[in-house]
């Protein structure tokens, strides 16, 4: 059993408790977002502050920085520090036209979740035929300025806008027939917010995969969304970008017959748990079986065999760490590093049920004498996840 520490709270602290223990884990430097902080402070601070007014007309804006309409709340939605329950309760009082916008976005959000629970690893489509290789290096054009600044952004700060999102997926799969899910792995390992569910489906829905038709970066998304980057651009008179790109070699996702990983409606209770376990996909205070025992100590797991695999960005793992030195100001936590099978077996557990493989996995080996419903926006009826149009329609909203 390795069991850690928990550092204080402060960005140097948790800097160097990655440096000492979980740098064979990620890449140097080992530093966190200069932008996201992570923490329940912070994330009740965004949303306290939210203010939704022109975000409908300004959410997709690239530049100037400050004409950008995004809440920025999504890596904090992501990792449960803040639930989209409450996230569609703030924004009760907004504009009806912006209120509406953002809580369209919070729909895609959850019914990636359900499309995530519903097909699992079967989200990872297959290609029409092999990808074509276009480009040599790491798979942009970074002497675009559009491309390398949204680049640069991934890399140094772990979050982009929804537009720079779909520029770089675009230009990576549709326009230049790479591997679409190297290209999702690369956005994986960097994003803040980055998740199988909304990651994955944001990639499919640029290549046409989960959508009737591909998202076709061309140079006057750009022109409107960046007014001027293009006078700076090396290419300006001869831009490879100026056309729309032909149809990526993509394929849909087969319609799901099967949806089980929804979880209980209700809690689970067979015996009396000694300690929460949190998972890095609900961190937050309001995580059902954190607030329902407050009393317990918690556990949480770095699932070394895992984080060796994915070599996430220091970025993630800097931004979980305040959220966990934070609470560790409030609650007793132990945090072990391993496989969660190994380091928390025995343990009587009290869990939130968590709607992705790696948790299924896990929790059969587990004593879970507790477990918590998922806290959806939208409670699981069937409703069908073969297009988000669809799931919205049948769906129950808040």
């Amino acid at each position: 059993m390795v069991q850690l520490n928990p550092p204080s709270a402060s960005r140097s602290a948790v800097e160097k408790f990655i440096e000492d223990h979980l740098s064979h884990l990620t890449e140097a430097p080992f530093v966190g977002s200069p932008s996201i902080r992570g923490g329940q402070r912070v994330a009740n601070s965004r949303m306290a502050s939210l203010d939704l007014t022109g975000y409908a007309a300004k959410r997709n804006e690239v530049l100037p920085s400050s004409a950008r309409g995004a809440t920025g709340l999504s890596p904090y939605i992501r990792h449960g520090i803040l639930q989209l329950p409450e996230v569609w309760n703030s924004s009760g009082n907004s504009p009806a036209k912006d209120k509406r916008k953002f809580r369209d976005e919070l729909l895609w959000q959850e019914y990636a979740r359900h499309w995530y629970a519903a097909l699992g690893e079967n989200t990872k489509a297959p290609l029409k035929r092999k990808p074509v290789q276009t480009r040599t290096g790491d798979g942009w054009d970074r002497t675009l300025p559009c491309i390398n600044l949204a680049v640069e952004e991934l890399e140094t700060h772990g979050w982009l806008v929804n537009q720079t999102r779909m520029w770089l997926s675009s230009d990576w799969s549709v326009r230049n027939h790479q591997d679409w899910r190297k290209g999702e792995n690369r956005f994986f390992r960097h994003l803040i917010d980055g998740s199988r569910a909304a990651n994955r489906l944001g990639w499919q829905w640029v290549t046409g995969i989960g959508s009737s038709k591909s998202y076709g970066f061309s140079r006057w998304q750009v022109e409107k969304r960046a007014p001027g980057l293009c006078n700076k651009c090396p290419h300006q008179t001869k831009c490879p970008i100026q056309e729309w790109p032909d149809e990526p070699l993509s394929e849909a996702v087969p319609t799901p017959t099967r949806i089980d990983n929804y979880g209980p409606t209700t809690a689970i209770k067979k015996a009396t748990p000694t300690k929460v376990w949190l998972t890095a996909e609900s961190l937050g205070h309001l995580d059902p079986a954190l607030n329902n025992n407050p009393d317990l100590p918690v556990v949480f797991v770095f699932d070394e065999p895992l984080l060796k695999n994915l070599r996430l960005s220091s970025k993630r793992l800097v931004f979980i760490l305040e959220t966990l030195a934070e609470l560790n100001e409030e609650r007793s936590l132990n945090i072990y590093l391993g496989d969660p099978q190994v380091e928390i077996a025995g343990m009587e557990l009290a869990v939130t049920h968590a709607p992705v493989p790696g948790f299924q996995k896990h929790a059969k080996g587990l004593n879970i004498v507790e477990k918590w419903p998922w806290p959806w926006l939208c409670q699981p009826n069937n409703a069908p996840v073969h297009s988000f149009s669809a799931w919205v329609k049948k769906i129950n909203k808040p």
